[in-house]
C-alpha cells in the first residue's frame, strides 16, 4: 500500500496558515485572492477588458482619494518611480533621504540623467516642512522627491504638511513614493495637489508582486509633454491615454488583474477604504502598546520617533546584545515571518509589517510569540 501524503494531504502539510506571514513587503495574500488569479484568459483590447479595467475606477479612486485616473501597470513600484523622474523631471529634483527608499529614488534620478540634490536626515526620522522650505529656498529645482512611509526604517513623512511647502514655490512637482502607505494610511491626493503619487500591488493592497499603480495631476502631465525624453513603456501621457480609454498600454498580467478585482471588493464588503485605515491605525497602536509595555521592559524601543511611525511597518530597535537576524530566524522556526533590519540596519532593528489583511488580533498573537523568543 502506497503510505506517501496525497497531493492535497502534502499541500497541508506545506501551506504555512493564512495570518502569519509579516514581512514588510511581499505582504500576505488572501486564499480568495489567490484563488481568482485561476480565471481564463480574454482579449487584453476587447469588451471584457474595457469592463474589467471599468470596475477599478470607482474603488481605487476611493482608496486614492481622488477623482482622477488611476494609472494601473505590469512592473514593480520601482518602475513607476522611473516614471515619475523621466516624465516629471526636466533638469534637476531635490530628493528627501531618510532610508533605503528614499536613497533609491535619488539614485533614479540620477540614473535617469538628471541632476539630483539630496536633503538627508538620520535613518528613523523624517524631513521636517521648515528643513524642506529651507532647502527650497537654496536650491532651484523642478521636482521634489520624497518616500511617505518609508518601508525601511518604518518612519511615516508629514505628507500634508511637506506638500504645503512644496506648493509655495511655483511650478516644483511633487513626486511621492506611497508604497507601503496607499491601501492603509490615508493619502489625500487630491487635497494636498499630489503630483505623481505611486505604490505597488503587494504591500498594503494585499496582492501579489507584479502591479504598480499611480496617479498623476493635471499639471505633472502637461509638464511631460515637453520633455521629449521620457521613453515608451513607463511614458505617463501613454498611461493616461489608455486610461480614459479603459484599456491597458501593453499586454497586461491578467492574473493580477484578476486579483486586483477580487480584493477591491474584499475592501469594499468589509468597510471600504475607511475601515482598513482605522486597522491600520489600531495596528500601529497595538505594537505602540507594546513597546511601551512588555516589550521595552525586553528591551524594544522604536526607531521613528512618536508622531512619525507608520500604521504598516514597525522598525524596532531590538534588545542589547540581539541580533535582529537571529529573532527573525527563530520567530520563523515558530511559523511566523517578519523581516530583519534593511542594509545596515539588519542586526540592530527588526521590521514588522501589520498591513494588508492583517489584523490587531494577529498581530498580539505575533508579539507573545516574540517575547517568548526574546527571553
Amino acid at each position: 500500500m502506497d503510505s506517501r501524503p496525497s497531493p492535497d494531504t502534502k499541500a497541508e502539510m506545506t501551506t504555512p496558515e493564512f495570518g502569519r506571514f509579516y514581512l514588510p513587503g511581499p505582504t500576505e495574500v488572501h486564499p480568495d485572492v489567490l484563488a481568482a488569479m485561476i480565471r481564463p484568459m480574454i482579449p487584453h483590447r476587447g469588451q471584457d477588458m474595457v469592463e474589467l479595467m471599468q470596475g477599478f475606477e470607482a474603488p481605487l479612486r476611493r482608496i486614492w482619494c481622488t477623482e482622477r485616473r488611476v494609472f494601473i501597470g505590469t512592473c514593480s513600484a520601482t518602475g513607476f518611480m522611473e516614471m515619475a523622474v523621466r516624465c516629471g523631471v526636466k533638469q534637476r529634483a531635490l530628493s528627501l533621504v531618510g532610508g533605503a527608499f528614499g536613497e533609491r529614488f535619488a539614485a533614479i534620478v540620477a540614473s535617469a540623467g538628471r541632476d539630483v540634490v539630496r536633503l538627508e536626515v538620520a535613518k528613523g526620522r523624517t524631513v521636517e516642512p521648515d528643513m524642506l522650505r529651507d532647502a527650497l529656498k537654496r536650491t532651484h529645482v523642478d521636482a521634489v522627491t520624497l518616500v511617505h512611509s518609508e518601508t525601511s526604517t518604518g518612519a511615516l513623512a508629514p505628507l500634508g504638511e511637506l506638500a504645503s511647502v512644496v506648493h509655495e514655490f511655483d511650478n516644483v512637482l511633487l513626486l511621492v513614493d506611497a508604497v507601503t502607505s496607499v491601501g492603509g494610511i490615508p493619502v489625500e491626493t487630491d487635497a494636498w495637489k499630489l503630483d505623481f503619487t505611486l505604490t505597488g500591488s503587494q504591500k498594503a493592497m494585499a496582492l501579489p508582486p507584479g502591479l504598480a499603480m499611480a496617479v498623476a495631476s493635471a499639471r505633472m502631465l502637461e509638464i511631460a509633454k515637453g520633455i521629449p525624453e521620457r521613453g515608451a513603456y513607463l511614458d505617463v501621457l501613454a498611461f493616461d491615454r489608455a486610461a480614459a480609454n479603459y484599456q491597458p498600454t501593453n499586454t497586461p498580467a491578467l492574473p493580477l488583474l484578476y486579483a486586483l478585482a477580487a480584493q477591491l471588493a474584499r475592501i469594499d464588503a468589509t468597510g471600504g477604504p475607511e475601515a482598513r485605515w482605522r486597522r491600520h491605525e489600531e495596528m500601529r497602536r497595538v505594537v505602540e502598546a507594546w513597546v511601551k509595555g512588555r516589550g521595552g521592559e525586553l528591551g524594544f524601543s522604536f526607531l521613528p520617533p512618536d508622531g512619525r511611525r507608520s500604521w504598516t511597518v514597525s522598525c524596532l530597535n531590538v534588545p542589547d546584545g540581539a541580533n535582529g537576524r537571529d529573532l527573525a530566524r527563530d520567530m520563523k522556526q515558530r511559523g511566523w515571518t517578519i523581516g530583519s533590519g534593511y542594509g545596515d540596519l539588519k542586526r540592530s532593528t527588526i521590521r514588522i509589517g501589520h498591513m494588508g489583511d492583517h489584523t490587531p488580533e494577529g498581530l498580539r498573537e505575533l508579539l507573545a510569540t516574540l517575547e517568548e523568543v526574546a527571553r
